[in-house]
């Protein structure tokens, strides 16, 4: 069974993290992002995988080459000249996908899901397609995707956090509603349902069109961890979670003064951090100085060279500023 890696976005809420690179070529954890979805692949036994591109295609080949690095054989695939969606992409990679079932997987999350017993549900289920779901607990900005008897019936609106009512209600426990994790397991069948050459997302291509068929869509529910990092404070957050005690995550190259204090904070490559800097939960990009003497708390840094080169600021970007050097995005 073949499975894609989805890394054609943009990702416009990681800017200016993603200014030189796409958001699965982001560092984490001194690992390309999309490098720790490969490896998690392969430990399932996909060895063979598709890669589609598009934003920034050249970071995503320079982070994963041919793939032997992370225990798989990849093939790339472009969408030239405007991104395709995720119906559009898999058009685009039809003759790779098209003679066996294939998973699909989100290219910017971290997660130990069980695919082995996501690929048993599809199996023993029947249906052209079986979503990996969980349950959305924080009631985070996520589509509701709705089910009954182990299938989806469709998709609701984004969830909400619960009123103040609902929360003093303690004789009505309320469910949380369930959340697509970006994974998916499909049927070649599935091809039936996307036309050639469409620029479109899965949802009201496939999915819709299937279910309004009678089609049987297969719900996986998992407690598994599942994170997606998908905006900077997540980025930060989640990976100073993942460093098994350790204070601080350091690339390669960096330089740190002995009288400079770091804590909870990211470093990407060749990063120069001057005397009586005070960092706390700071991510500082390739190649940035930090001048002595400055303090930076819950911010990203990139350096303004960069943003000076850029056309234009992506609308849902966090606003920053230019301070001597470099360019200073608040998170909080």
């Amino acid at each position: 069974m073949k499975a894609m890696i989805l890394a054609a976005g943009f990702g416009t809420r990681l800017f200016p993290l993603t200014i030189d690179r796409t958001k699965p070529a982001i560092p984490f954890l001194r690992k390309p992002l999309v490098g720790y979805v490969a490896e998690y692949l392969a430990g399932f036994g996909f060895t063979n995988v598709v890669v589609n591109l598009h934003h920034q295609p050249d970071s995503v080949i320079e982070a994963l080459g041919d793939g032997s690095a992370f225990g798989v054989h990849i093939d790339y695939t472009r969408e030239e000249p405007k991104i395709l969606g995720t119906a559009g992409a898999l058009d685009n990679a039809r003759h790779l996908l098209e003679n066996d079932t294939f998973l699909i997987a989100n290219g910017k999350i971290i997660t130990d899901i069980d695919i082995a017993a996501a690929i048993k549900t599809h199996r023993d289920s029947g249906a052209i397609a079986t979503m990996v779901l969980k349950p959305n607990v924080k009631r985070e900005k996520f589509t509701i995707v709705e089910t009954a008897d182990g299938m989806v019936t469709g998709f609701g609106d984004h969830a909400r956090p619960l009123t103040e009512d609902e929360i003093r209600d303690t004789q009505h426990e309320i469910e949380s509603p369930l959340m697509f994790t970006g994974i998916h397991i499909l049927e070649p069948r599935v091809f039936d349902y996307i036309p050639r050459g469409v620029y479109s997302d899965i949802v009201p291509t496939f999915y819709n069109p299937a279910l309004a068929k009678g089609e049987k869509i297969a719900a996986h529910v998992t407690d598994a961890n599942w994170f997606e990092l998908s905006t900077i404070p997540r980025y930060l957050d989640i990976t100073l979670a993942m460093l098994d005690g350790k204070e601080n995550c350091i690339g390669e190259g960096c330089k740190i003064a002995s009288t400079a204090t770091v804590r909870d904070s990211i470093m990407w490559d060749d990063v120069t951090v001057g005397e009586d800097v005070n960092l706390y939960r700071t991510i500082i990009a390739d190649d940035v100085e930090i001048p002595a003497g400055t303090h930076f708390e819950n911010a990203a840094i990139v350096r303004a060279e960069m943003l000076r080169n850029t056309n234009e600021m992506p609308e849902k970007a966090l606003k920053g500023y230019i301070q001597g050097e470099n360019y200073i995005v608040p998170l909080n």
